[in-house]
């Protein structure tokens, strides 16, 4: 959430960075409604100033054995005045943070200008795609010739975009989320978060995807208002969600490995083959909360941290920054890293790092206390590392032999009992 006193007192200012994501405030309305605020602010505590002053007359009238009864049915009338004011005003405050929930990050100052993703900016590239002497053979196709890859069963089971992992491809699934999840908290100082795969309406409040994005999400039916995660970003964050944290315990750094489901209501047709787009898929997230001074290299870190794990993996990959009007909802800057599949003579985004400033923090009221001085919100940044089908799906196209075997990248063989392939 952006400041409100901000979109009170400087509204040309947040304008001026939502235009980044070609989005614009009407400064009549927002006026408009302020004004009303203010009136019926003002009027309530008049009312209740007078109700005050009357309750004091009153009394000194009773003490002095006078009739007090035309100001004692005045003060009745000033309660019925109270409330209906009142009940205006919360009206009124329900109205404006819904307005205020439904606008998105402003952008940082080193945020690109540009439309959609057409317009990102490269940063830099890592590695250099193999060169195949043979015709290579896509992800699928590599794993419906193993056996380990089946989307018939997946759809009879459940439907489309899933998908059943069987022996050594399964096998190397999770021997990629160990490998993350070890060089995360052995490496680069997370401490990992196993968390519920269900979450609260508050929960997903709290870090954005309420109540905007409804219909990507999953909701259980019944009394319970239950969501299954899109992402563990979302109870990890949340763990500060109503807390002061003491400045000395910052940053706070986790880990956490969770499938995400998705309903990708906005990709008919995109991405139906493989293991790309689906409705569940595995993650390992990394998750910071910092002070404000200290989160934009917070971001830098973070994303190093993700770029390492596909260093380690030998995929080559490139990293680019988004520009506003391609950025998340709740995003102040973002980094997405893109690795190389060679079927597809292309990038895919394999990672999204964002710093999000006090954006979540705001909506969650999580703030830290330096000794004795008052509370600020934190920062929070959130980044994928990585997401564990996409890394599977290039380790399996990049590392794919003549025969259909896959060659196993030299980190993952202790976690594969030595194996340096399978087929």
């Amino acid at each position: 959430m952006i400041d409100p006193k901000l979109i009170r007192t400087n509204i040309e200012a947040v304008n001026l960075a939502l235009a980044k994501r070609g989005i614009q405030l009407d400064v009549a309305e927002w006026a408009s409604l302020e004004a009303r605020r203010k009136d019926l602010q003002s009027k309530t505590e008049a009312l209740q100033a007078e109700r005050n002053a009357g309750a004091k007359q009153v009394g000194q009238i009773k003490k002095s054995g006078g009739d007090a009864s035309e100001i004692m049915a005045r003060m009745g009338a000033i309660g019925d005045e109270i409330k209906a004011a009142e009940v205006a005003l919360a009206e009124l405050q329900a109205e404006l943070e819904a307005k205020l929930l439904s606008i998105p990050n402003m952008p940082h100052e080193s945020v690109p200008e540009g439309k959609d993703e057409s317009d990102n900016v490269e940063v830099y590239t890592w590695g250099t795609p193999r060169s195949f002497d043979f015709e290579i053979k896509d992800h699928t196709d590599l794993g419906e010739w193993m056996g380990g890859l089946e989307f018939e069963t997946a759809t009879k089971l459940t439907g489309s975009r899933f998908s059943v992992l069987k022996g050594p491809l399964a096998r190397l699934q999770r021997a990629l989320t160990q490998f993350m999840l070890d060089t995360h908290t052995l490496k680069n100082g997370y401490t990992e978060a196993y968390v519920p795969y269900l979450v609260n309406a508050d929960s997903l409040r709290g870090t954005g995807q309420l109540p905007k994005f409804e219909e990507d999400l999953f909701k259980l039916q019944g009394e319970k208002e239950y969501y299954l995660i899109p992402t563990a970003e979302v109870p990890v964050t949340n763990f500060v969600r109503d807390e002061i944290i003491d400045a000395d315990r910052l940053p706070l750094k986790y880990a956490a490995h969770t499938p995400c489901f998705r309903s990708e209501a906005g990709s008919y047709g995109r991405d139906t083959r493989g293991l790309i787009r689906q409705h569940q898929f595995d993650k390992v997230e990394m998750v910071q909360i910092v002070k404000p001074e200290d989160s934009m290299q917070a971001l830098e870190e973070l994303t190093g941290h993700a770029e390492g794990i596909l260093q380690a993996l030998g995929l080559p990959y490139r990293k680019i920054t988004l520009c506003g009007g391609d950025m998340g909802f709740g995003a102040a800057k973002t980094y997405d890293l893109e690795v190389w599949v060679p079927s597809q003579n292309t990038y895919r985004e394999i990672s999204s790092c964002s710093n999000m400033w006090d954006f979540q923090a705001r909506r969650m009221k999580a703030r830290y206390r330096a000794d004795q001085k008052k509370t600020e919100f934190v920062h929070t940044l959130n980044g994928s590392g990585l997401a564990v089908g996409r890394t599977l799906l290039a380790v399996m196209e990049n590392y794919q032999r003549a025969d259909g075997s896959i060659e196993i990248p030299a980190v993952l063989r202790p976690y594969m009992g030595g194996a340096e392939y399978i087929d």
